[in-house]
């Protein structure tokens, strides 16, 4: 059987050879940008392939380490890997498009266009890296290591917007990882003082498996450090104001991969964290933490999107308020994890659909304001349909997949026996609600300009639009028995329970009632 040994180099291998051919067409001044469009694709497909079969191997036979346990896919993070696998096949498909219609208008040179996909996989393997890591400096580096590779794509225009984004994106994201460094630095010297063989320090097993031996007050000083410096690169409040720019200067496909790919990987390292403190603290702190970091983001984004006019950045705000709602949804207990590992899902979903379609929609009004921007559904009728019923499901409205995960965070404020934060929390998504309605109010319908030419963008910017919206659909009516498992696998993982399943204490429309009772979660989750 294939292990993780052997196909781990193809995973990362792929996007960094990709990433070569597309630097290597940069270099040859563009000559050569049809070849890394295609080299670009076979990545994609790849990466795509690989990370969901190991996705499955994950569920099937547990964990898989690999390099001298270096490396790890759990349930955890062959979750997050597979919903990379995902985004990173969907931008990708729709960026050649993107690109191409680019390349056409004379927005970019065939120089920039292999630039752009020697970066763009340069930060798919970096974001792999990022996912699969055990050594616990190693995630420092990878996060950083996406930094590097991502700020070129924000600043790819090299326009002065463009720039000024790129730069403050690099800037806070430094300093705000320096500070995750600090409280990876501290676990580690803890670590190092109180095991037999030192070595063991740097491997996250290692150090969740023993962390009873860790001194709290240590490893508390460590835990807020890694959730204001990996918190940074998440877009927590109030660390977040790197994202809207950068997320609204980049092409619109890398604005998805950053929006559904990278946030998910610093996410994924306070959590790997979260698991650790959890042991050392109990859950009292932890939770205190990610609740109060997570309802504070969830508000501020909410005001800013009810009020802005550009639609990518509006869309960069809602990233703000989903990351901060899963964060507030892991504070809640079991079935809160299981929730926040739904809506990890969902989230990616959409918005990978929101920024690509809004990328189509910039393309053809050549603006980003919605004041410009009317009549959408009249002038590219399938990029209107889409985009608006995007708009819908990431406002979590039914029946789409979003509503699900959101429905199941509520439910969990309620057992946790939160009802203040959760009624909160409903005034601020209603908000959110309402800002996403009127954005598709002013774009989607109304009257379209004057001597605008009807039609699409082009086959592949609206295909991966369609296969997302069905997706999406299904997600939200009948979510398949595989992904609940992974869901199920990645909640285990992170409550540090292997034996006890969420998935068993919930009773979904189209499952067979269990035996087993909800008041199991609730003493979990109180206690």
């Amino acid at each position: 059987m294939l292990t993780l040994d052997t196909v781990f180099p193809y995973l990362i291998g792929i996007p960094l050879i990709a990433s070569a051919v597309g630097f290597l067409g940069a270099a040859t001044c563009g000559r050569s940008h049809k070849v890394a469009s295609l080299i670009h694709l076979v990545s994609v497909v790849a990466t795509f392939l690989i990370s969901g079969w190991l996705g499955l191997q994950v569920i099937d036979h547990g964990s898989l380490l690999s390099s001298g346990h270096w490396l790890i896919l759990d349930g955890l993070s062959a979750l997050f890997m597979a919903v990379l696998g995902v985004v990173a096949l969907i931008t990708g498909i729709h960026a050649v498009g993107y690109i191409s219609y680019e390349l056409k208008h004379e927005e970019v040179s065939g120089r920039q266009v292999s630039l752009f996909y020697g970066l763009y996989n340069l930060f798919l393997a970096s974001m792999i890296l990022a996912i699969s890591a055990n050594n616990i400096i190693m995630m420092w580096v990878a996060i950083e290591a996406t930094t590097i590779s991502s700020v070129f794509l924000v600043g790819i225009y090299t326009k002065r917007s463009s720039l000024e984004a790129a730069w403050k994106y690099i800037m806070i994201c430094t300093v705000g990882v320096a500070f995750g460094l600090f409280g990876t630095v501290l676990t580690y010297a803890n670590a190092v003082a109180v095991f037999n063989d030192p070595s063991q320090a740097l491997l996250w097993t290692a150090v969740r498996d023993h962390a009873h031996l860790l001194d709290p007050r240590l490893i508390q000083i460590s835990f807020i450090f890694v959730v204001i410096g990996f918190g940074t690169k998440t877009g927590l409040f109030p660390m977040h104001t790197w994202l809207p720019d950068a997320h609204s200067e980049a092409p619109s496909p890398v604005s998805g991969l950053l929006s559904a790919g990278l946030l998910n990987c610093a996410l994924l390292v306070i959590i790997r964290f979260f698991i650790i403190s959890n042991e050392v603290l109990g859950s009292a702190f932890t939770n205190g933490v990610l609740l109060t970091f997570g309802l504070l983001s969830v508000g501020v984004a909410a005001l800013f999107i009810l009020i802005q006019k550009d639609i990518k950045r509006l869309l960069a705000y809602s990233s703000v308020e989903n990351m901060g709602l899963i964060t507030f949804a892991i504070g809640l207990g079991p079935l809160g994890i299981f929730a926040a590992m739904l809506h990890v899902i969902n989230h990616s979903l959409g918005k990978t659909l929101m920024f690509c379609g809004a990328g189509n929609v910039m393309l053809k009004f050549g603006s980003r304001n919605m004041n410009v921007i009317k009549g959408v559904v009249r002038v590219a009728p399938w990029t209107g349909v889409l985009f608006g019923a995007g708009a819908m499901a990431l406002g979590g409205v039914p029946p789409f997949n979003l509503f699900i995960s959101e429905f199941l965070v509520i439910c969990s404020g309620i057992y946790a026996q939160h009802p203040v934060l959760t009624i909160v929390l409903l005034l601020l998504l209603t908000i959110v609600l309402a800002g996403l309605a009127r954005m598709v109010a002013s774009t989607v319908l109304g009257k379209a300009p004057e001597g605008m030419k009807k039609g699409e963008i082009g086959v592949l910017t609206v295909a991966p639009l369609v296969v997302l919206i069905a997706f999406m659909l299904l997600m939200g009516t009948h979510i398949p028995q595989v992904i609940l498992q992974g869901v199920d696998h990645a909640a285990q993982v992170v409550i540090n329970k292997p034996n006890y399943s969420v998935l068993q204490s919930l009773h979904l429309p189209w499952q067979v009632v269990p035996n087993t009772d909800v008041s199991t979660l609730v003493t979990h989750t109180t206690h």
